[in-house]
């Protein structure tokens, strides 16, 4: 007879993938800040 065991865990502990997608959002997240501060520059430094 066997027994059943609990299947393993399909990623590390330390979760590499899951720390890559985080810093790819970080990023993007400081990217998009980074933008809407240049927008904002441009505009109030626009000659009227």
């Amino acid at each position: 007879m066997t027994t059943h065991r609990a299947p393993k865990p399909a990623a590390d502990p330390s979760r590499p993938v899951e720390r890559a997608v985080t810093i790819g959002l970080v990023l993007a997240v400081l990217a998009g800040l980074a933008w809407i501060a240049g927008m904002i520059y441009t505009l109030a430094e626009w000659p009227l």
